[in-house]
């Protein structure tokens, strides 16, 4: 895996990926709490490929889903970062904000720290216009997030996802975005 943009917050490093990530990203991705507001919690393989895929978009991109570690301690937490919509919405072509945490990461304010942080990066040094996130809409916590970042909810661009199976309870979502004039008054 090769160098590429880091960001640093005040207690996080978001950085690429490493080997030596790919265990606890597995284990992350296996446990049902982290992955309650997805259809299915993710194999070994499934989440080694998803790595794979996350590389690949910060060499195609120049930015993507960074792994995040704490700075003080060097654990590595989950990730932050963002990632090209790459299905068919009325709000495609976009850029994404997203974040996933290790369970005894959460309740720390480690998603918001990061995800400004990759906010930032997005309109400072891409220079996106726009970027959006979404959830399932009982996904309360990343919710919270996007508030706590600035998002604001487009009730109007609420969506069925795409890759989520008809008559799945997550598939359903809110759709929150922010704008670079925003980003700056915030």
């Amino acid at each position: 895996m090769t160098k590429g943009p880091e960001l640093k917050t005040e207690r996080l490093l978001l950085r690429r990926w490493r080997e030596s990530d790919r265990a606890p990203f597995a284990a992350m991705n296996a446990d049902p709490a982290v992955m309650e507001h997805f259809v299915s919690p993710l194999s070994e393989a499934d989440s080694d490929a998803f790595v794979d895929r996350m590389e690949a978009a910060f060499e195609r991109d120049g930015y993507g889903l960074w792994a995040v570690e704490v700075r003080e301690t060097g654990d590595f937490v989950g990730f932050t970062g963002l990632s090209r919509v790459t299905f068919d919405a009325p709000f495609v072509p976009a850029v994404e904000v997203g974040w996933r945490l290790a369970h005894h990461a959460w309740g720390r304010g480690f998603a918001p720290e990061a995800a400004r942080a990759a906010l930032g990066f997005a309109f400072d040094t891409v220079g996106l216009a726009e970027v959006v996130s979404f959830t399932a809409p009982v996904n309360e916590r990343s919710q919270a997030v996007m508030r706590k970042i600035g998002m604001r909810r487009d009730p109007d661009g609420d969506f069925d996802h795409p890759r989520v199976p008809e008559g799945h309870p997550i598939r359903p979502h809110v759709l929150w975005r922010i704008g670079v004039h925003d980003w700056r008054r915030a």
